[in-house]
């Protein structure tokens, strides 16, 4: 019976599902929400501010900033409430209103973002609001989940050892791209190991990650208007772009079977489908897909019929997943 005094010192490491019955295909489903904050963001929050706190950068005083779209904003919360820091996080007109209220109540304040910047989208625009807080206050921190090394360190010592584990015979890894701090950790993992992985990285229609033309993008947790500076390519494999009606076909899928996953996790799910339909075609491959949070917060969003009808169209949910693939690129 595990006995915590200390929020983030719980997290589910070791829960998968089997997809095979939802999807009529070989892949497991990494659950990364099982934790206080609800999300994979959690491992990241607490190395960030484990490492600033031992270097003495965060201090009693301090006021941590970061800019988020919701999951790492809400992991910063809880910690910063447990540990009596105070927290600003900057978010957009994106952020769920579930989400806003959640870090409201843990006693962090937040400011959002309505104007997105002309060149770099909402997220130049959340970045240079929180510059503009630390050349105005001496006490404020950025820990900057986009360049913080900590923010891929994480997955590096938790996650990929706990996939290895549970597959030792692990094939292809799919991974979605936000920060890319999941993703290049698992990836430098599975390369220091020597273990012949796959890294297939999902990525949004409109997120300029991978090179790809900006666009509208609705659903927060992945993609970026602003190329992550944690990202090397070499160590992925394939790119998969998933455009945001297949990601709310996929949600509504898995949802129909009992699983009710968040946004992130219906675009990697339907970015692993399309990759394994273009490339294991009667080959018997064992493929993980990481899903970074659980479905609640997007009850009102893409769990919602009017709100999906109105940015995607009437006949949204009436095409089969099955028939709504991603578009890869190797």
């Amino acid at each position: 019976m595990p006995i915590i005094t200390a929020p983030q010192d719980f997290h589910a490491e070791d829960l998968f599902v089997d997809l095979g019955a939802v999807v009529d295909r070989s892949l497991y489903l990494k659950c990364e929400g099982f934790n206080f904050a609800g999300s994979v963001k959690l491992k990241a929050a607490a190395e960030m501010i484990a490492a600033a706190e031992r270097s003495g950068t965060l201090t009693s005083d301090s006021i941590i900033v970061e800019s988020s779209s919701g999951n790492l904003g809400i992991a910063l919360s809880i910690i910063a409430a447990h540990k009596g820091y105070r927290f600003i996080c900057v978010t957009d007109s994106r952020c769920n209103l579930t989400t806003r209220r959640m870090m409201e109540a843990l006693g962090s304040q937040v400011h959002t973002i309505t104007e997105p910047d002309v060149d770099g989208g909402f997220l130049a625009a959340r970045i240079a609001y929180v510059r503009d807080l630390v050349a105005s206050d001496p006490r404020c921190l950025w820990l900057n989940q986009y360049h913080n090394v900590n923010n891929w360190k994480a997955h590096y010592r938790r996650t990929a050892p706990s996939i290895a584990r549970n597959f030792p015979g692990l094939d292809v890894l799919f991974v979605g791209a936000g920060t890319t701090g999941t993703l290049m950790g698992c990836a430098r993992y599975f390369r220091d190991e020597g273990l012949p992985v796959r890294i297939v990285a999902v990525d949004s229609v409109g997120s300029v990650t991978f090179g790809g033309a900006p666009g509208l993008r609705m659903i927060p947790g992945l993609g970026t208007s602003v190329r992550p500076s944690l990202l090397v390519e070499s160590l992925v494999d394939d790119v998969v772009y998933v455009e945001e009606a297949d990601t709310v076909r996929s949600c509504h899928r898995l949802a129909r079977n009992g699983f009710l996953f968040g946004g992130s996790t219906g675009t990697v799910v339907s970015g692993a489908l399309s990759w394994l339909d273009a490339n294991a075609a009667g080959r018997d491959l064992t493929a993980v897909v990481i899903a970074p949070d659980m479905g609640e917060r997007y009850l009102d969003t893409v769990y919602q019929e009017n709100w999906v009808r109105d940015i995607y169209g009437d006949d949204v949910l009436a095409v089969d997943l099955e028939n709504a693939g991603a578009r890869s690129n190797d």
